[in-house]
């Protein structure tokens, strides 16, 4: 090889490094945000799960559900508020 062409590869080398460095960012970000979305909608299958099994469980199983739901989630808002 001769000089010429070794300039022309490490500027090639050099502009596709650069051009990698500029998009890897972009890169990990839609990755992220599909991984994101992803949890997203498992989540909701798992709650649209959950609100049907409780549809056919009965009334009287739902008030328990219900009652149980509301004591936790008043002792988190005691714990949050006595840590602070």
């Amino acid at each position: 090889m001769d000089t010429t062409r070794m300039e022309a590869l490490l500027g090639t080398l050099t502009v596709l490094g650069m051009l990698v460095l500029m998009v890897l960012p972009a890169v990990i970000g839609i990755a992220r945000d599909r991984r994101i979305d992803r949890q997203i909608r498992q989540a909701e299958a798992g709650r649209a799960a959950a609100e049907r099994r409780e549809a056919h469980a009965g009334p009287a199983r739902t008030a328990r559900n219900a009652t149980a739901h509301r004591t936790a989630r008043d002792a988190t808002a005691h714990r949050t508020a006595r840590a602070a």
